[in-house]
């Protein structure tokens, strides 16, 4: 865990075994900073509005798809098919954009809150055609490489697309420094990396989002990020991600919180899962890892060399720290200068 006060590092917290330098994976996180290339291309003028039909810069849209905008895939209401297992079964596949591009329409865009993966993976081929570099080069280029980013791990699946919905490696207190910049609105020491008004768009709610199983919080989202709190009291966003990553953003006080959990690299960046693609018809994440641990435990799995991906076996999951969700919220927003 990390804590920055007005730009200070106040506090940090490891595992045993952990450090300072110590990776852990983003999982969904990614979708926050993945989002922030396009408003960076936004205000280049690469892209021309958050209001432009996808179908603009991806050919294969104009059908069916056609009135979803770039806003819809960013605030999760593109009506695009959204099954139980919200597309999880994509991260098992070699070509993971292959597949996304196939999904159809299933509702009107813009009328329903529906966290859809494919959203997300979409993106990173409207930043290639509008740019022509892949996202990662673009991450790298236009955000790592101006606030100090220095040594990250950016997933791509076997045919090398960018996994933009997931699955960024750094340490916590380099996912700190992306979340110092969106409470600094977009600048840093004083170069406009993310424009203003953007940062402002992100951080406005767009939807109520009914509280999870683990807290009584309302939650709403934005533009690819989370909102925590959201009321007179001032605003804290979220990025999040599966199994209890987040990076907590207050503005108002300038605050960052980041949490990941224990993680284990394997080697490499691109996605190859060896003898384990005969499992990818597996549909939900949480089995395939429970059937990995298995192979682990049992010594029929080496995971240094035998596959590459991310992975969060030990998922880090704790009931105090979602138990206490509200609280921790709470306690963002009343820490104080002194």
């Amino acid at each position: 865990m990390v804590l920055i006060k007005d730009g200070y590092l106040i506090g940090e917290r490891y595992a045993d075994e952990f450090d300072a330098s110590s990776f852990g994976t983003s999982w969904s996180m990614a979708k926050s900073f993945y989002a922030a290339l396009v408003g960076i291309s936004i205000d280049r003028g690469e892209i021309n509005s958050l209001d432009d039909k996808v179908g603009l810069y991806l050919d294969y849209f104009n059908d069916e798809r056609s009135e979803v905008t770039i806003r819809d895939l960013l605030i999760m209401s593109s009506g695009l098919e959204y099954p139980e297992n919200q597309h999880e079964n994509m991260f098992f596949l070699y070509d993971q954009l292959d597949y996304a591009q196939q999904i159809g329409m299933e509702k009107e865009p813009g009328t329903l809150f529906e966290y859809n993966n494919i959203n997300s993976m979409l993106l990173g081929d409207i930043l290639q055609k509008v740019t022509g570099k892949r996202a990662d080069e673009l991450l790298v280029e236009r955000i790592f490489s101006i606030i100090g980013i220095n040594e990250s791990t950016l997933w791509k699946d076997g045919a090398g697309n960018v996994l933009t919905y997931c699955c960024i490696d750094m340490s916590a207190r380099d996912f700190s420094k992306f979340g110092l910049l969106f409470s600094r609105n977009g600048n840093w020491d004083g170069e406009e990396i993310i424009s203003k008004d953007f940062v402002d768009e992100t951080f406005t709610q767009v939807w109520d989002v009914t509280p999870q199983w683990w807290t009584d919080t309302e939650r709403g989202y934005s533009l690819h990020w989370w909102v925590s709190k959201n009321d007179e009291e001032g605003s804290i966003f979220n990025a999040s991600g599966k199994w209890g990553q987040y990076i907590f953003v207050d503005r108002k006080n300038d605050i960052i919180f980041t949490r990941i959990t224990k993680y284990y690299p394997t080697s490499g960046s691109v996605q190859n899962w060896g003898l384990f693609n005969r499992y990818n018809k597996i549909k939900d994440v949480d089995r395939l890892v429970n059937l990995l641990q298995f192979y682990i435990d049992n010594n029929l799995l080496d995971l240094s060399k035998d596959i590459e991906s991310p992975l969060t076996l030990d998922d880090g999951y704790s009931e105090e720290f979602y138990e206490s969700y509200g609280e921790i919220i709470d306690s963002i927003a009343n820490l104080s200068r002194d």
